[in-house]
């Protein structure tokens, strides 16, 4: 396996031992973003995925790009931050519209969902990744998942498809989508210009 590229740590960057008995990366949690590329009617057909690097946690599953919150960083600048840093996706090229947040009891991941709103050059920006893909909606389930990802990939799956009507996304009040089985959430509320944070 390839070592990882050695930096100086980000604000954030560590593990960090959760009651629940598992380890999880993010001193302030974390935050990824989920962006579906649409039809001109509105369904889904794609989402952009990213393909781990062998020395990753869970190293060459595919997942969504996302990493640790900075300290006072919200979630969707989080998610958006580090979609930038591993996938070249430019803030201004999507438009968030609901977050699913994934409570643990001393960590947290939100996953901001968001649609493509104009077409950009998604790559592999850093060494995180080995590709960046947009993926096929109905191929997702076929890859080679994070495990995380893989659980809570129906959720999300239901999520794309339950979102605002597109002359609604802009405005304050996009949804909030949280919990799962296992897992509480805490929070939820709407931000200026159709984002959502936890």
């Amino acid at each position: 396996m390839t070592e990882p590229p050695r930096h100086a740590p980000a604000p954030g960057d560590g593990w960090v031992q959760c009651a629940c008995g598992s380890r999880h990366w993010g001193l302030h949690g974390a935050a990824g973003l989920l962006v579906a590329r649409r039809t001109p009617g509105g369904a889904a057909t794609h989402v952009l995925l990213q393909h781990r690097a062998p020395w990753s946690h869970h190293g060459g599953t595919w997942g969504i790009p996302g990493g640790a919150r900075h300290p006072d960083e919200d979630a969707t600048a989080a998610a958006l931050r580090e979609a930038g840093e591993e996938a070249g996706v430019p803030a201004d090229a999507v438009r968030p519209f609901a977050t699913r947040v994934l409570t643990h009891p001393n960590w947290s991941y939100t996953t901001v969902l968001a649609d493509e709103v104009h077409a950009f050059d998604a790559r592999a920006t850093d060494a995180e990744s080995l590709e960046i893909a947009w993926v096929p909606v109905a191929d997702v389930a076929a890859l080679d998942l994070l495990p995380a990802f893989a659980e809570a990939w129906p959720a999300l799956r239901a999520a794309l498809d339950d979102r605002p009507a597109t002359s609604d996304v802009p405005g304050p009040g996009a949804a909030t989508v949280r919990g799962d089985a296992r897992h509480t959430t805490q929070g939820g509320h709407p931000l200026p210009h159709g984002r959502s944070e936890e």
